[in-house]
């Protein structure tokens, strides 16, 4: 991460749900004050959605410097280019937007496949240490199987199911109509059913 993005110490913290429990108006304020060169207000912003963004890549990328990579484009481009969003979406809409198009954009810059284990450092630590193991189990199956679906059906899965976005809001930060993230959303969840089969029988 570039030095000068980093929040500095001085900033006020943002909620522990970040970027979830503000309303769009406040989100859209400390926007404004972005595009008068306010760090203050890029601070807050960031600390709202380092955490939703770096989820999101990590999910889609599975590769950890790539992760930074991409968080830093994104980052950078909402400091420098604050004045592009035109209000016809959500504020977040336009910013996973620009972290999935940097997304693909980097994959693209590779000529083998990315990594296929998952390399999330971020999450929160787990439940006490007689549920550690069971549940752990679980979230590595759950990575591997989201691990086997393209990079179209994972972004679709992670938005809809981790980032709460309704259909529309997914089709506008992956570029394509509703009816095709509806379609990949199908295809997805039937994959995964039958990736995660045996989890059911064990019931």
């Amino acid at each position: 991460m570039q030095g000068w993005l980093k929040p500095r110490k001085t900033a006020a913290p943002a909620p522990e749900k970040a970027g979830h429990g503000l309303p769009e108006s406040v989100e859209l304020q400390l926007l404004a004050g972005i595009r008068h060169g306010r760090r203050a207000d890029f601070d807050t912003l960031y600390r709202l959605y380092h955490p939703r963004i770096t989820r999101f890549l990590v999910h889609l990328l599975r590769d950890a410097e790539l992760v930074d990579e991409v968080l830093d484009d994104t980052l950078m481009v909402v400091w420098q280019r604050a004045t592009s969003f035109d209000g016809r979406s959500k504020l977040s809409t336009w910013i996973f937007g620009i972290a999935y198009r940097k997304a693909m954009k980097a994959v693209a810059r590779f000529d083998s496949p990315l990594p296929d284990e998952d390399q999330d450092a971020r999450t929160d630590p787990g439940p006490g240490p007689e549920q550690q193991f069971g549940l752990g189990q679980l979230r590595e199956r759950l990575q591997q199987a989201l691990g086997e679906l393209s990079m179209d059906h994972r972004a679709v899965v992670e938005l809809c199911y981790f980032q709460d976005m309704s259909h529309a809001e997914i089709a506008a930060v992956v570029g394509c109509p509703t009816e095709t993230v509806k379609t990949r959303m199908f295809y997805a969840r039937r994959r995964l059913r039958g990736l995660l089969a045996d989890l059911g029988e064990t019931e």
